[in-house]
């Protein structure tokens, strides 16, 4: 198994990467490896100035850095510094828990992205992948420490499975891919605001 390296920001750094950009570049850093500023811009429909900007933010802040393995002067590459960012708005308090709010804000956003993004391009998987993909909820009646209890199990079967695997952004053997689980667990909310 390897170590999964992780990143807890502080609200600083937190409020860096709330920006929708930065979120999306830091995953591609993540997710497919070292890229620079110029791929970056084309690939989001940004200019290279503002990504360069955006880039030196999360830089700043640790979540990347440059490649020096990679490029020149003239043109960087970056890479991330982290697999993943954890964050715990439950303990946070004050400006900490503002921006945790912000953050997951945000998270709700670009998963909510990423899970119409696979919808649309379903019917051009092969039937193997087809099988493999699912949109599914369970709403179950639980105490809260039930509720944790569950949480806890599923996040450790997802953490192993996640150091069993071979590290992202690096080539994968021939028929793997990147696979997203987005784990949402609260407590339901029906639709008029109302009490359960």
């Amino acid at each position: 198994m390897r170590e999964i390296s992780q990143i807890v920001p502080d609200a600083r750094a937190l409020k860096a990467l709330t920006h929708p950009d930065r979120l999306k570049m830091l995953g591609i850093l993540r997710l497919e490896g070292p890229q620079t500023a110029t791929s970056l811009a084309t690939r989001l429909g940004l200019n290279s100035g503002a990504t360069s900007y955006h880039l030196r933010q999360l830089a700043q802040h640790g979540f990347i850095e440059i490649d020096e393995s990679r490029g020149n002067k003239r043109d960087k590459w970056w890479r991330a510094r982290h697999e993943s960012t954890m964050i715990a708005p439950a303990e946070a308090e004050g400006d900490a828990r503002d921006a945790s709010m912000a953050m997951m804000q945000a998270v709700v956003s670009h998963h909510a992205a990423a899970m119409q993004r696979a919808h649309d391009t379903f019917t051009d998987l092969s039937p193997e992948w087809q099988k493999a993909q699912t949109l599914s909820d369970f709403t179950i009646a639980l105490s809260a420490d039930a509720a944790r209890a569950l949480l806890d199990e599923l996040h450790a079967l997802l953490w192993k499975a996640k150091e069993e695997a071979p590290a992202l952004g690096e080539p994968l053997p021939q028929g793997w891919r990147p696979f997203t689980i987005h784990l949402h667990g609260f407590p339901y909310v029906p639709e008029d605001g109302g009490e359960t």
